[in-house]
């Protein structure tokens, strides 16, 4: 049936090879919800309804919106300043600040949760958690605000003060209501990550969404009150994800061929300026940094380095292939969505948009069902793992894929299939060879995901086979910070490095 509607596109239709394997894909993103929807009402309706408006639920809804409402509000008030000094003024050294300010997004937030609590017991709790969500997301807001300043007009600036409006603090005001969209789209971005985060929470054991349907899968297996938490989570993710859509489209009108480089910038006081975003820096990438250090001097064993090799290989090589299947089958339902407009090209990427709502706990609970009832032979096993962050990062591949294809003029297309070629010949010969950065970009970046991805990763890595996150997780949630140290550090240099060049070369 999905197949027809994907067939009848306005004036072309996509051919069998590109829409079978687009069907293949949103059965796939939408299977883990079907055995989620299963497993929920295995204990009857009554149950469903009774333990949605527990007391427990109420208070466990108002912890995690609590929690989003904070780092999200926290998230604006660090990255738009930070945004605007390193665009907009002419503050020293902007161009390496810029990079710098972007590499907390690299840090695990369980891996600066434990940073905290390691250095101060005490913290654990609702403002440690928030702390430690701001400090790690807030580059969800600062890169596209960043990037949508330096297309500002400089006339802006100018025009401020002949009017009299030359401050700093007013000029960062009339630059930000230039960015509203950015601004929304980041806040959004933020508040799905703070609804959906496991790690933080958990290290900090405040009891959100997240942690405590960990919690019930773990205690005792009691799949039914997981499946149901996990469903009211879906839906207050879902109406986030609603807004976000809504809110693209908008775009910076006030632009410029000329550079904000070439412009002296607002004056700004130069060591004020230097010292906030040191702070900011301080405590989003300095400090965690610092404690991975202090981890590791002075304990590291000789002995830890064969299994730690072996846990970076597991990581490697699970998100990698799982990044290539991913990009794999996102390819040609990015494809049909920007070259096949109909409402069947709307409903299957919607179908693979779908888990864009869902935490990765949820993924991992639903994998746990799909694996037990339908796949016991690969439960885990590897396959069933990279099943899984397949589920979880295909919407992230098939953004990334359509928004190339979206660049490319569809005239290259017609002239193509006027000289003769077929769609696949035309997707071969013209749209892949154009596309072949970004699809490398994609592999990079789902492989990057996948290696910081926790929850997904403990509840389905293969019997006796352990990752890094794994490996982090284990140690530091019973405090052997020593033990923890060596696979802390391979985290932070393999997400830190490709973070930080693909940061300047996106400058």
């Amino acid at each position: 049936m999905l197949v027809q509607h994907v067939a009848k596109s306005v004036g072309r239709r996509p051919p069998l090879s590109l829409a079978i394997p687009a069907v293949l894909a949103g059965l796939v993103a939408l299977a883990p919800l079907a055995f989620l929807a299963q497993v929920m009402f295995e204990r009857g309706f009554d149950y469903v309804w009774e333990e949605l408006f527990r007391s427990r639920t109420l208070e466990l809804l108002v912890n995690s919106l609590s929690l989003t409402a904070i780092v999200t509000i926290g998230c604006v008030l660090v990255a738009v300043p930070a945004a605007w000094l390193v665009t907009r003024t002419n503050l020293w050294g902007r161009s390496i600040w810029r990079v710098v300010l972007a590499l907390p997004l690299s840090v695990p937030s369980y891996l600066a949760a434990f940073a905290w609590v390691s250095w101060r017991p005490g913290i654990a709790g609702f403002w440690g958690a928030s702390l430690v969500l701001i400090a790690v997301s807030y580059p969800y807001v600062y890169l596209p605000v960043a990037a949508a300043m330096t297309r500002l007009d400089p006339a802006i600036e100018e025009l401020a003060e002949i009017h009299g409006r030359g401050g700093s603090v007013r000029q960062m005001v009339i630059a930000a209501r230039q960015v509203r969209g950015p601004i929304l789209s980041g806040m959004l971005l933020v508040a799905l990550y703070a609804l959906s985060d496991f790690g933080a929470v958990a290290a900090m054991r405040f009891d959100a969404f997240t942690w405590v349907i960990f919690g019930a899968y773990r205690a005792g297996f009691n799949p039914s009150r997981a499946a149901v938490l996990a469903s009211v989570l879906i839906v207050v993710a879902l109406v986030l994800v609603v807004l976000e859509s809504a809110s693209r489209g908008a775009h910076v009108r006030t632009v410029s061929v000329r550079s904000v480089g070439h412009t002296h910038g607002v004056k700004v006081n130069q060591t004020l300026m230097q010292m906030v975003l040191g702070i900011i820096v301080a405590v989003a990438l300095a400090f965690p940094v610092w404690r991975v250090a202090t981890w590791v001097w002075g304990s590291f064993d000789r002995d830890s380095i064969t299994p730690m090799l072996e846990s970076v290989w597991a990581s490697v090589r699970y998100s990698l292939l799982a990044a290539l299947i991913t990009v794999l089958l996102a390819l040609p339902v990015a494809v049909i969505a920007s070259r096949y407009k109909s409402r069947g090209a709307k409903i299957l990427e919607g179908a693979t948009f779908v888990t864009h709502a869902l935490p990765g706990i949820v993924i991992g609970i639903s994998m746990v069902f799909v694996g037990v009832k339908a796949m016991r032979p690969i439960y885990l096993e590897a396959p069933l793992l990279i099943l899984a962050y397949v589920v979880l990062f295909i919407p992230l591949a098939v953004a990334s894929l359509r928004a190339a294809l979206d660049q490319i003029p569809t005239s290259l297309d017609d002239v193509a299939r006027s000289l003769g070629a077929n769609p696949m010949t035309v997707l071969r010969r013209v749209s892949l060879p154009i596309v072949l950065p970004s699809l490398g970009a994609a592999v990079a970046l789902i492989t990057l995901a996948a290696m910081k991805e926790l929850p997904v990763t403990m509840l389905l890595h293969p019997t006796g086979v352990d990752t890094i996150a794994t490996r982090l997780w284990t140690h530091t949630s019973v405090s052997d910070y020593a033990s923890a140290g060596p696979y802390a550090l391979a985290m932070l240099l393999f997400v830190a490095v490709p973070t930080a060049i693909a940061t300047r070369s996106g400058k």
